[in-house]
């Protein structure tokens, strides 16, 4: 079995050996999944962390690796435990139809003819959803300009971890957020 975890924030570089031990490198060319920094982290103190975000997200290429385990529930369980989630936040595709788990229809339509393309059995990702307005402390409805204003509140240690988690995620995860994020004077302080 041939098991592809897919990855496109923290997975890539906050580097944790009991997870990292059991997967490959990070390879680009994975599925393209509507991503954005739309969930707030409690153990960043605050930060905007990435999802998948069929509402908000813009349409990033992932990244993949291959999971070291023979058995896929294995790979599960790593990014479960990785993530420090249960299963019911961790997607899952068969490509052989037997199981399948997402928040969203849309996110297996993506990630299944990718699967197919490049002949692999089961693909996991982190499957947290956004939750934006129920722990912003704007308490409104994701926007660009309601994330920035939550930026704008955090205090200087959430600052500084929100500034780089956008820093060190991948390149190819070019959202709306991040750029104005970017241009704010702010993040060129603590960067």
């Amino acid at each position: 079995m041939k098991t592809a975890i897919l990855g496109w924030g923290s997975l890539l570089w906050d580097h944790r050996p009991d997870f990292d031990s059991h997967h490959g490198p990070w390879q680009p060319n994975g599925p393209t999944l509507p991503i954005e920094f739309s969930r707030i982290s409690k153990t960043r103190n605050g930060a905007l962390t990435l999802v998948i975000d069929h509402q908000f997200g813009a349409p990033c290429v992932t990244l993949f690796s291959i999971s070291a385990r023979e058995n896929p529930d294995d790979a599960i369980s790593d990014l479960r435990c990785r993530e420090g989630t249960t299963l019911a936040n961790v997607g899952c595709y068969f490509a052989d139809g037997t199981r399948r788990h997402a928040r969203s229809e849309a996110t297996l339509a993506a990630v299944g003819p990718w699967a197919r393309k490049e002949s692999i059995d089961v693909v996991v990702w982190t499957d947290l959803g956004s939750n934006f307005q129920q722990k912003s402390s704007v308490k409104d409805a994701f926007s660009v300009a309601n994330a920035i204003a939550h930026l704008r509140l955090l205090p200087s240690e959430g600052k500084a971890r929100a500034a780089e988690y956008i820093r060190r995620s991948p390149t190819l995860v070019d959202t709306p957020l991040r750029r104005a994020v970017q241009a704010e004077p702010w993040f060129q302080v603590v960067s």
